[in-house]
C-alpha cells in the first residue's frame, strides 16, 4: 500500500512539473524542476549522472518533491522520501515516456543530450505526504 493518497495520485498522470529538493554538500538546500512518474510504489524521475542533484542524493538520500495541479493552483502534493535506487536508462525509455506525457513528443530529442551523458532514473520511496485541495 502506498503512502501517496489516491486523491492526489492523478498529479503524476498530468504534465505537472515537480520541484525536487535535495541537501547540498554544505547542508544548503538545492531545488530544481523535473518530470516525474509514479508506479504505484515508487516515485521516479529522470536524471543524468554527475549533476548537482545526483551528487547530492548520492551523499544524502533524503529528498522532497512537490507539484501543483496545472488546472488548480490550490491543489498540490508534497512527497518526502529517500532514494532507494538509481536505475540505468541507457535506451532512454523512461525519458521518452516522460517526454510523451509532458510534451506530446514520443522520443526525447537526442540532439539535446550530450553524447557521453549517462542517463539514470531516481527511484524514490515515499515516506511522508502532505496534500492540499
Amino acid at each position: 500500500m502506498s503512502i501517496i493518497p489516491e486523491s492526489h495520485r492523478d498529479l503524476f498522470d498530468l504534465p505537472a512539473v515537480w520541484h525536487v529538493a535535495t541537501i547540498g554538500p554544505d547542508g544548503e538546500p538545492h531545488t530544481s524542476p523535473v518530470w516525474a512518474g509514479f508506479d504505484g510504489i515508487h516515485v521516479r524521475f529522470p536524471h543524468a549522472e554527475g549533476r548537482q542533484k545526483w551528487r547530492n542524493l548520492c551523499v544524502d538520500d533524503r529528498v522532497a518533491l512537490s507539484a501543483t495541479d496545472p488546472a488548480d493552483d490550490g491543489r498540490y502534493l508534497e512527497v518526502r522520501g529517500r532514494v532507494v535506487a538509481w536505475e540505468r536508462d541507457a535506451d532512454l525509455g523512461f525519458l521518452d515516456a516522460q517526454s510523451l506525457k509532458y510534451s506530446g513528443v514520443e522520443e526525447f530529442p537526442r540532439e539535446l543530450l550530450p553524447p557521453d551523458q549517462a542517463r539514470v532514473v531516481a527511484v524514490i520511496e515515499p515516506l511522508h505526504c502532505t496534500t492540499m485541495g
